[in-house]
């Protein structure tokens, strides 16, 4: 296995636990400031689980970026032997944006999810500000998946 291949799987790594961290320590937040809530309120079962959910989208982003390398290297199917080393440190570069992102904006947005849950708790009626706000985070999530995801698509073509 060339050393291309090494740096581009490990560049998919990055994504993927980076990325993850992020979404874990978001949704085990928000989950368990939600768990409070549902100790007092269970009727708010539905708007708590959407603020809950909210920070996982980042882990999913790091997957989609992942995949899309370990798709380029094909490990889904005979290895493609013409990563080099210099396009398996470009993935490595592609792999950051979403891994740091993930990792920065899941753990923001688990807090943001968190203060949302707080004022659910208080005024169920309030819950589409709560959203507006928890989601804001989102977009930064979204800019480091795009520059991860066209990154490595742009890396992909360089093989031909």
């Amino acid at each position: 296995m060339s050393l291309g291949i090494i740096l581009a799987l490990i560049s998919a790594a990055i994504a993927t636990v980076f990325a993850g961290i992020g979404s874990i320590r978001g949704v085990g937040m928000s989950a368990e400031a939600g768990m409070g809530v549902l100790s007092e309120d269970p009727s708010k079962f539905g708007k708590l689980l959407v603020l809950e959910l909210l920070p996982g989208t980042q882990g999913l982003y790091g997957f989609i970026v992942a995949f899309f390398i370990m798709l380029n290297v094909g490990i889904f199917g005979g290895l493609n032997t013409g990563i080099t080393t210099t396009m398996g440190w470009l993935y490595i570069v592609a792999s950051l944006p979403i891994g740091i992102g993930g990792l920065i904006s899941g753990i923001a947005q688990g807090r943001a999810a968190v203060a949302g849950i707080s004022l659910l708790a208080r005024r169920s009626s309030e819950f589409s500000k709560a959203m507006v706000s928890t989601t804001l985070v989102e977009i930064y999530a979204l800019l480091a998946f795009l520059v991860s995801l066209l990154s490595v698509l742009a890396i992909n073509g360089m093989a031909g």
